[in-house]
């Protein structure tokens, strides 16, 4: 009686491969745009939060100085009691923040 080989395989075979890329295709078609969404909500939050430090940092100028910082806020940001880096600039579209002139919030 002969004994038997088992079958060595050396290789995946084409339906192997088929099946893992389309795997991977299934999860990076749900991950992508969660990663996308994820970000502009991120750069949202951030602006957010930027946005309220600066009009805390706008009312502790009132209340320092009794009176109002520019309405492009070059004055406050100049002062490095208030920003000793200079203020942030919108993480959304990159703009500079301003400051209403009736409303005395920052835009």
């Amino acid at each position: 009686m002969k004994a038997r080989q088992p079958n060595k395989r050396s290789a995946f075979s084409l339906l192997e491969l088929l099946a893992v890329v389309t795997i991977l295709g299934i999860i990076a078609a749900i991950i992508v745009p969660r990663v996308t969404v994820s970000s502009d909500t991120a750069k949202q939050r951030v602006r957010d939060h930027h946005k309220a430090t600066i009009n805390a940092a706008v009312e502790r100028w009132y209340i320092d100085k009794n009176a109002w910082p520019a309405n492009d806020l070059s004055d406050i940001s100049a002062d490095i009691n208030y920003f000793p880096d200079g203020i942030p600039a919108n993480p959304v579209d990159g703009t500079a923040y301003t400051l209403n002139a009736t409303t005395k919030r920052v835009n």
